[in-house]
C-alpha cells in the first residue's frame, strides 16, 4: 500500500508541476504534492528522499505565495 500511495503521490506532483502556469492554485497543489511525496519517502524507509521533498514543499509555499501576491496587485 505504501507504494500504491508512492505512485499517486508523485504522480499527483508531477502532473501539478505540469500546470503550475495555469496559476497560483496549481502552484500551491504542487507543494501539496511535494508535502505527500515528502511523506512517502519517510513511510518507506527512504529518508533522503523524504528530506529533499520536504524542501522542495517549502520552495513551492514560498513560490505560491510570490505569485499569488504579484497576481493581487502586491510588491
Amino acid at each position: 500500500m505504501v507504494t500504491v500511495y508512492g505512485v499517486l503521490a508523485l504522480s499527483f506532483m508531477m502532473l501539478m508541476y505540469l500546470f503550475e502556469k495555469r496559476g497560483p492554485l496549481f502552484v500551491l497543489a504542487f507543494a501539496v504534492g511535494c508535502a505527500l511525496s515528502s511523506s512517502y519517502g519517510f513511510l518507506s524507509g527512504a529518508w533522503p528522499f523524504g528530506a529533499v521533498e520536504g524542501i522542495w514543499t517549502l520552495v513551492a509555499l514560498r513560490r505560491w505565495s510570490i505569485v499569488r501576491t504579484e497576481l493581487h496587485g502586491g510588491s
